[in-house]
Formats: C-alpha cells, structure tokens, sequence
C-alpha cells in the first residue's frame, strides 16, 4: 500500500524542514509535518513544546507528556519539537498558551486552518 503524502513545502514556500526525529514525529512519523489525505487532524504545526502548553493539551483531552509504552510513545518534555495539530494550536493561541513554531517546519497545509500572520507571531525566527 502506498500512502499520499501533499508535497513537503512549508508555510513561506520552501522546502519543509525536518521538524524532530528525537522524539521522531509526524503524522507519518518520519520527523516532518509532512500530511496526506489520511491525516484527518492535520499534524502540520512544528511547535516546541513548553510545561505550558501540555498542561493545557492534557486538559483537552490529549495527553502528550505521559509515557506510553504500548505505542512506543515516551511522551513528550518542555523543549521537545512534535508536529501539532493545526486545529489544537489554534485552539491553544486562542486561550493564550500556544507554543512557539518552527515556520520553515510548519507544512503549508496548516494555513488552511491557522493564519500565517498568527504562525509568524510565534514564530522561534520571527520572520
């Protein structure tokens, strides 16, 4: 079985950076926020992770800092990079907790659903 990946370009245009490989992340987990057809969630923000923002996702229901052995999930620390659903970093900004991105990691796919204007807020490059 083949899957359909969109083609890797970030959110200004260019090539999608590598978002993290330690932990390995998205959706296909092949350390980028690349996305496909399959991706119903739209893991395409590259965000840093802060105590901040998984206590909030913990809150909503998605616990992304307890280790879960069974799926090979060590759960994710403060500083780790892990690819955001594009809906939850909305979210996230929208009760001021979101983390700051990695815009040349970012997929362009996550602008479907989050502002560039917003992406370049929390920017780590502030481009």
């Amino acid at each position: 079985m083949v899957t359909e990946i969109y083609p890797s370009v970030n959110v200004l245009g260019s090539e999608l950076a590598p978002c993290s490989t330690a932990p390995v992340t998205g959706f296909y987990r092949n350390g980028c926020c690349d996305t496909g057809p399959d991706d119903a969630g739209s893991h395409t923000v590259c965000a840093v992770m802060t105590a901040e923002f998984l206590s909030f996702s913990k809150a909503q229901g998605n616990d992304l800092s307890t280790p879960r052995p069974e799926f090979g999930f060590a759960g994710l620390k403060p500083g780790d990079r892990w690819c955001l659903c594009a809906a939850r970093f909305l979210e996230a900004y929208e009760a001021g907790q979101a983390p700051m991105v990695n815009l040349e990691a970012t997929h362009r796919r996550a602008l479907e659903i989050v502002g560039l204007d917003l992406l370049r807020e929390r920017s780590l490059a502030r481009t």
